[in-house]
This record gives C-alpha cells, structure tokens and sequence, in this order.
C-alpha cells in the first residue's frame, strides 16, 4: 500500500519549494522530491571552477519576478541589491557606446542623443504597464479585458500587446544601437524575428519589464543559492518533506507518484501533485503522448577573470560598463541578421551576447583572497542559438563552437583579450565554462534548454478561457484535475519568480 500525502511536489526548483512552503504552513502534509542530490534545480550557486572559491550563480543570474508579497509571506531573508547602470553598449566596430545610467539622467539623455525623448516616453510606458500587472500575477487572472482596463491606457496596450514589439520599437526609435537594445528584452531565450508575428516576442518582453512594478533587475546577494536556500528552509522549518535523489518514474492522473531512491521504488499516493517540472516532461511520466519538445535559444557561458577588461571605448569606466547589462552586437540589424543565420543552421557571427559580472554588485560569492585580488565573474548569455543547432552527436563540438562565437563576440568590444585574463584552476585549466540548451537538458531536464519550460504565456487569461475551478483561475490547470502545474510551465512562469509556486498552493487551498 502507498503512503499518503495531501501534496506531493515533483521538482525541488525554486517554484516547487515555495510551493511546499506555503502548503505546508496551511498545515499540508508535504512531500517534495527532487531527482538531482541538492535543491535549486536551475536556481543554483555553484563552485563552478575546482579549487576556486568563487560560488558562480550558474544558470539563472538576476532577479525580477519575485514579489515581495512572497518574500514576507515565507518570511525570507533575502537582499536583492539594485544596480546604478541599466547598460552599456558598444557600437559596433566603434571607439564609443550607449551607457544607461540611472542616476545620471542628464549623461544618459547624452548619450541616447536624438532618441533621448523617445526613450523616456517609451520606459515611462512599460513601468505605467508594470504597476498595472505586475501586482495581479499572486492575483487569480484577470481576463484579456480586465487587464486591459487595468492598464487604462488604449495606445499603450496596443503598442505592448496588440502589436509586434518589434514594430512599436521600430517606429519609436530611429537609432540601430538604441532599438537593438530594448529589442533584447524581447529576445531572452526566445527564438523570434525582430518583428515578431507570432506575439512570441511580446510575451517575453512582457515579463521582462513587468518585474516588481518597475522591470529593475537586481542581484541576489550571495548568489542565486541564497534564495533557494531561504525557500528550502521556510519549506522545512514549516513542516514539508524535502528527499533528495528521488527520480519521479511515473504519474498517475489519480495522484499516485512513483519514484526511485537508493535503488528503491517507492510509491506515494495524493491528494493533489504538483508538477514542477516542464509540462513536456509531465507528459511523458503520465504516459501521455507528448507534445513537440520546446526549443531553447541561448548559450550561456561563465567567466572568472583577474580584473575586468579593458575597453576599446576608453571614455567608460569598465566598472560602469559591467555594472549593469552589457550588450555585445546587438543593435537592430545584428540582431535581425543573427536570427537570419541561425535559422539557416548556422552560429551567428558575431554572436548577440548580454553579460552580467555578479561580483562588481555582490564581491561576496567570491573568497576574501579572490575579492583583494580584484578578480570579477563574467556571465555571458548568448542570443540566437536555437536547440535546433545541436544533436546528441554533435553537442561537444558545438559547445566549443558556441565558446569561441562568444568569446570573439566579447572580443570585438575589448582593448584586450580576454583570454588573458581568465584565472586557472586546480589543474591548471582556464575558468571558463560552457553550457549548451542541450546541456541544460542533460542537467536539469529542460526539455530543448528552454530556460521557461515552454512557450511563455500572457499574464492574463483570453476573454473566452474557461477560469471555472481554482486550478484554472490560478493559471495552473492541467488535463487532469488533481494535477496542477507549479514551475515555469505554468501561466504567468518564468523567472525565479516563485509565482508559479505560489499560484499552485493557492488553487490547493482554495480547493480544499
């Protein structure tokens, strides 16, 4: 006979432990297992480099998502420290560039030149957009029209919503660097055009600059495993059950979940599961036929450098160029040429790149030695690498392609290379690593390394979406109605967000 929990939670990512957190505070009783031998799944601080002591955030870098609400509700100890500089961005093949700074607004308008009003028009558009939604993603969804009148603003929901961002960015803007930039948004993991029909683009944009009514993104102080550590341990301190190296095998529609541990099969029975895995994956343990694999568009790649390089644009401050977003190649027409080549099966040259240097905001995640040493950690996200790129059979070559894409991309913005400033390991090899979508599938089970489990979804339900039972009405329904979706897959996931999480206990408890 199966043992019996109120809840099971199949995934110990950060959605699956906030879910377990709050249910288990309700007075669930909750089991929450988790295949690989930690928790975090993609939320994660690793000692990324043998006998360096720098703690790498390794796949997931910033936080936006997460809503405070959540944060005092769990009561977490978590400091998200914001960051002065918004971007920087070379021009291509230029001596100059495009910083954002923050807290100097006459630098910046400068810098934007003709675009500067615009600019200002644009962002004050998105953060009207942002208070509007942002507080409804821990809300029960609003419909299509509730959103809209939410928003209040016709012109600006259309240019968002209605139409290609790509379009609205190219008719705000007339400069390619500037339009490049705020296209990026659009882009991050996300396989699309610069003007995208699909909407696709719109969606990932959304999310983008919805977070925390503002679209600021801030570094998680002590790297992304402090808050999936603080999730872990509002989790247990409130009662769940955490089993680590549990391989979930199989699901059943009547909440009977089978997995492996220490060469074992064991078998709980629920009263609801929670699938914080990528619906793809959940097809597959409920025996379903499953529907096309999702496909991840971005290669990541983790430096650890003795200083930060210096600039082929001598007027920045390397400081403020990386203490923000760094963009490399991608302006408006690289951007649309990359995508060109990508989708003709080749590695875009150059290469669209963002990168994010934690340390310059928290040094804490590097050893007191590494920090007096001025060492700094590079984090670069390249664009435009679909999963479609790579096989089984070729993912070691192309990883080492794609390594030299970024680097030569990285490059061409420097007064040096930065191969001469990485730091070694143990043995002697360079601090540099690289992940491939196909290597976050291998690691985490992201099917096709898509970074959001699946296509990303609107904040809010269409006019004629069924929002009958609480599952539907938190955006966390599936076919089956004792199984609810608590990751990335769910509506309004993506992120660490813990919103997916949250949403799914929510529906529980009003359920129950």
């Amino acid at each position: 006979m199966s043992d019996h929990r109120d809840v099971v939670i199949v995934g110990g990512g950060h959605n699956g432990l906030a879910g377990a957190a709050y249910l288990a505070l309700a007075g669930k009783k909750v089991t929450l297992l988790e295949r690989l031998p930690h928790i975090g799944g993609a939320a994660v601080s690793a000692t990324a480099f043998e006998g360096v002591d720098a703690r790498l955030s390794r796949y997931s870098y910033l936080v936006s998502l997460l809503p405070e609400r959540i944060i005092r509700d769990l009561g977490l100890s978590i400091t998200l420290a914001r960051r002065r500089y918004s971007s920087y961005t070379p021009t291509p093949g230029g001596t100059d560039g495009l910083l954002i700074d923050t807290v100097d607004a006459a630098a910046t308008a400068a810098a934007l030149g003709a675009d500067s009003a615009a600019w200002n028009s644009f962002y004050s558009g998105t953060s009207a957009f942002a208070r509007a939604l942002f507080p409804t993603v821990i809300q029960p969804l609003l419909t299509r029209t509730e959103a809209r009148a939410a928003v209040g603003d016709a012109a600006l929901w259309s240019s968002l919503v209605d139409a290609p961002i790509g379009s609205t960015i190219a008719d705000t803007f007339s400069d390619d660097v500037v339009r490049g930039v705020v296209l990026t948004d659009a882009l991050i993991g996300t396989f699309a055009p610069n003007v995208d029909e699909s909407m696709a683009a719109n969606r990932c944009f959304a999310y983008h600059v919805i977070g925390g009514g503002t679209g600021d993104w801030d570094v998680p102080v002590g790297g992304m495993g402090a808050v999936t550590g603080e999730l872990a341990r509002a989790a247990l301190n409130a009662g769940a059950e955490i089993i680590t190296d549990a391989t979930v095998t199989s699901i059943t529609p009547g909440g009977e979940v089978t997995y492996l541990h220490d060469d074992t099969e064991a078998t709980l029975d629920a009263t609801w599961v929670l699938a914080n895995v990528a619906p793809f994956e959940l097809q597959k343990l409920l025996g379903e036929t499953q529907d096309a694999r999702p496909e991840g568009a971005q290669v990541k790649v983790n430096l650890l450098v003795s200083r930060l390089p210096r600039l082929r644009d001598s007027r920045v401050d390397p400081a403020a160029a990386f203490g923000g977003t760094f963009h490399i190649n991608e302006s408006w027409s690289q951007l649309d040429s990359a995508f060109d080549a990508a989708s003709a099966g080749s590695v875009p040259n150059p290469l669209p790149s963002e990168i994010y240097c934690h340390s310059l905001t928290d040094p804490s995640i590097l050893s007191p030695e590494l920090q007096a040493s001025g060492a700094q950690t590079l984090t670069i996200f390249g664009l435009h690498t679909p999963d479609r790129l790579l096989t089984e059979s070729t993912n070691d070559a192309m990883r080492q392609s794609l390594q030299r894409a970024a680097i030569n991309s990285l490059n061409s913005v420097l007064a040096e290379p930065i191969e001469d400033l990485l730091l070694q390991d143990v043995a002697g090899n360079p601090t540099i690593e690289t992940k491939t979508t196909l290597d976050l599938q291998h690691a985490l089970n992201l099917p096709g390394g898509n970074i959001f489990h699946g296509p990303l979804a609107w904040p809010f339900a269409e006019d004629d979406a069924e929002l009958r039972t609480p599952a539907q009405r938190w955006g966390v329904a599936t076919a089956h109605p004792r199984i609810l979706l608590c990751g990335a897959g769910a509506q309004r996931g993506g992120g660490v967000s813990a919103i997916g999480g949250h949403n799914a206990a929510m529906a529980v408890l009003e359920a129950s």
